[in-house]
Formats: structure tokens, C-alpha cells, sequence
């Protein structure tokens, strides 16, 4: 009776989990090759219109998906990319070096909600939405702003424009202390993306939940 009671708590635990999972799909709309990454998930080469499908698990936290440009890998999958590298690695398993556009999230947290948001606070370099796309949740984000383009000269770099954390290290930029304010150069990115975290406190404007269970989509160049 022990055993067959067991089987039935495992079998119903299972069950949970696979429901209550996510399925975020990646798709790269832009007009040219975006190497996708996630952590966890690895990471894909997608040429314009081109998916791939990521299932992270029930109560999955601190996880990303970000797009990398220009890289250049050999079979085995090593190699580098001008933004977003990851350890030199196709199959990410760090996260990837500044500037990066960042689909953060963390599922079946507090309440059993999912908590997500597009952050800048490692820069930009891929036009991103992270939306919804299940669960009766419709409040998706979008950063499509030209920063590249209009970055300002002390935060520009090869691919991308850079937070000023990456650039100065400095308390005031990369809030070390916890009690750091916007400045102008987090206002450059709020005024482009509203909906993006623009430095770290930038909370109460930022992060936006669904319910557990709720399926994802991640577009670049959307």
C-alpha cells in the first residue's frame, strides 16, 4: 500500500510540475542572424524567422534569454560573438558579457505568480519583446527603440551601447550601497523603453507577473 501511495504522490507531483512549466518560444524577426541564448536552455543560432523552444521548469528563478550578434562558431560549438558572448560557448551556460537586451524571468514565485521584465541594466544591443501568450495575461514589454543608433558616445561599443555600470563601475551607476537614484544616463534608456529596467532599482515601473503556468514569447527585432 506504501509503494502504490507513493506512486500516486509521485505521479500527482509530476503532474504539477509539467502543468504548472513554462514554454517560451524564441523567434528572431530581424533582418539578419541572432545567435538566441538562455539560461537555462543553451542556445541557438535562428536566421530571420527562424523559433526555437525553450521548457524551463516549474519555479525556475534568476533565468534570461538574450540575443548575441556576430558570432562565429566552430563544430564543436566554440567561439565568440561581439555581443552577448557566453564564455566563448554555442550552449550557454553563464550568462552573457555586457551589452545585452535581457528577458528576465522567474516562474511560480510569491503567490504562484511569474515575475518578468526586458532589463537594460547589462545594456542594449537586440530590439526585444517579452510577452505572454497564455493564462488570459496580456501585458507584454517592449524595447524597440534605436538606442544603438542614438547611444551616447561615453556608453557606446562595438554591436551595442553599454549601461554606465559596465562603463564607470562606479556606486552611483551600478548601485552597489542600494540606495542609488536615476541619473542621465538611465533616463536615456526609461525615455526609449519605459517598460525596461533602465538601472537596478528600477523596480516599481519594471516587473510585471502573470500566472504560474503562463506560456512566454520572446521576439527580437519584433
Amino acid at each position: 500500500m506504501k509503494s502504490f501511495t507513493f506512486s500516486l504522490l509521485l505521479i500527482f507531483a509530476l503532474f504539477s510540475i509539467s502543468t504548472n512549466a513554462a514554454t517560451i518560444t524564441v523567434t528572431n524577426n530581424c533582418p539578419y542572424t541572432v545567435w538566441a541564448a538562455a539560461v537555462p536552455g543553451g542556445g541557438q543560432q535562428l536566421g530571420q524567422g527562424q523559433t526555437w523552444t525553450i521548457n524551463p521548469p516549474s519555479g525556475t528563478a534568476g533565468a534570461r534569454v538574450w540575443g548575441r550578434t556576430n558570432c562565429n562558431f566552430d563544430g564543436s560549438g566554440r567561439g565568440h560573438c561581439q555581443t552577448g558572448d557566453c564564455n566563448g560557448l554555442l550552449q550557454c551556460q553563464g550568462f552573457g558579457v555586457p551589452p545585452n537586451t535581457l528577458a528576465e524571468y522567474a516562474l511560480n514565485q510569491f503567490n504562484n505568480l511569474d515575475f518578468f521584465d526586458i532589463s537594460l541594466v547589462d545594456g542594449f544591443n537586440v530590439p526585444m519583446d517579452f510577452s505572454p501568450t497564455s493564462n488570459g495575461c496580456t501585458r507584454g514589454i517592449r524595447c524597440t527603440a534605436d538606442i544603438n543608433g542614438q547611444c551616447p558616445s561615453q556608453l557606446r561599443a562595438p554591436g551595442g551601447c553599454n549601461n554606465p555600470c559596465t562603463v564607470f563601475k562606479t556606486d552611483q551607476y551600478c548601485c552597489n550601497s542600494g540606495s542609488c537614484q536615476p541619473t542621465d544616463f538611465s533616463r536615456f534608456f526609461k525615455t526609449r523603453c519605459p517598460d525596461a529596467y533602465s538601472y537596478p532599482k528600477d523596480d516599481p515601473t519594471s516587473t510585471f507577473t502573470c500566472p504560474g503556468g503562463t506560456n512566454y514569447r520572446v521576439v527580437f527585432c519584433p
